[in-house]
């Protein structure tokens, strides 16, 4: 017989649901206008300082025409003029070329950051328009829920849920689009702006000082290398490749060899079993939980070492990551919304997703300890 206490209460945590989701949503809007005010505030400031720099530059040009001019004459006139004369109009000009190219040099970084900054306050723009419209749309439609959710019956708990997996899965790929953009901004982006500033120097330093030429190419060639190391590491951690060409042990062992590399802390990986190929997104899905437990390790344990052992059994996968590190007080963390506990949650949704098991072992002062097991089909 259908229980209608059980649909209210359905009803009314759907409905507090959505009401949260739409908090959080009012939320970035007003985290997004927060932003676009600052970046208004720094644009302008940027603008004011290219008029500046702008001025500066036309008015040092003016000086080194001047100076050039000066050099000509007394270059000229021999005469009239000493040695020591045409050396000083001679030092003059090249003093004021140098004094010119170096505030080019800074009215391009300044144009870039402009540049830079009104792209951003569009974007920001249109963040906060499309917020504000999620806003409103969510709000009729918590309006329409609360006045027709009762003739749902049995569907209310599937609405329910697909809707806080689709609020999981905006989430998770915003957080992933903010990390990646974040990323390229902070490293080939500033990488790429530098390059296009040495190389033009190498130019104008190949009429005035052809000897220093090579010596700015070799530290040229050795940026681009940094930045195509920060392209590859952005790219693998996107996708690595691996992952789709050898599989699931290979690309975590792989991920593992570098992770040790770069940070400097061991982490010893165990496999144990045939190595078979699963599903691509049971292997995408175990490989971002290993991931994200790594991170966790290097965010947060400041652990001297780790393991982190898979295991393949006929119809399921164990995986065992431990770290020796500082450990914490797991009810603390998971009840702390603003940490988004630590990544757990997330790794728990992934293994509830793949109708798996995880538990968390960990006490301040005694590391920690994630197990996780998941039902697979090799065929």
């Amino acid at each position: 017989m259908f229980d209608i206490n059980a649909l209210d209460r359905i009803v009314k945590e759907t409905l507090e649901a959505i009401e949260r989701s739409k908090n959080q949503i009012y939320d970035i809007a007003e985290n997004s206008r927060l932003e676009l005010i600052r970046v208004s505030q720094e644009l302008n400031e940027v603008k004011k300082e290219v008029s500046e720099i702008i001025r500066q530059v036309d008015k040092k040009a003016l000086i080194e025409k001047r100076a050039r001019a000066r050099l000509m004459e007394v270059s000229k006139d021999f005469q009239r003029y000493t040695e020591k004369d045409i050396k000083d109009a001679y030092d003059q000009a090249y003093d004021l070329q140098v004094e010119l190219i170096k505030m080019q040099e800074k009215e391009k970084l300044l144009r870039f950051r402009r540049d830079h900054l009104e792209t951003s306050l569009r974007r920001l723009n249109a963040t906060v328009d499309r917020a504000e419209k999620l806003v409103s749309q969510v709000g009729v439609v918590l309006n329409y829920l609360g006045g027709g959710l009762q003739d749902l019956g049995s569907k209310i708990g599937e609405v329910h849920q697909a809707q806080q997996m689709a609020m999981s899965i905006i989430k998770a790929q915003e957080e992933e689009r903010k990390r990646v953009a974040r990323e390229i901004h902070d490293g080939p982006a500033q990488s790429m702006a530098n390059i296009v500033m040495r190389a033009d120097y190498c130019q104008k330093l190949l009429d005035l000082h052809p000897d220093k030429v090579r010596g700015e190419l070799v530290a040229l060639q050795e940026l681009v290398r940094s930045s195509l190391t920060d392209v590859r590491k952005i790219i693998f951690d996107l996708r690595p490749m691996v992952l789709d060409d050898l599989g699931l042990a290979p690309a975590i062992k792989r991920y593992l060899s570098d992770y040790n590399d770069q940070l400097g802390v061991q982490i010893e990986f165990l496999f144990i079993g045939p190595q078979k190929r699963l599903e691509s997104s049971v292997e995408v899905a175990l490989f971002r939980i290993i991931q994200e437990a790594v991170n966790n390790i290097r965010k947060h344990a400041r652990a001297k070492s780790a393991i982190v052992k898979m295991e393949m059994l006929p119809e399921k996968i164990n995986i065992y990551v431990k770290d020796d590190g500082t450990g914490f007080d797991l009810n603390k963390v998971m009840a702390d919304g603003e940490r988004d506990g630590y990544g757990l949650i997330g790794i728990r949704e992934r293994v509830q997703l793949l109708k798996g098991e995880f538990n968390i072992t960990t006490a301040p002062g005694r590391g920690t300890s994630i197990g996780i097991s998941v039902p697979v089909d090799y065929n």
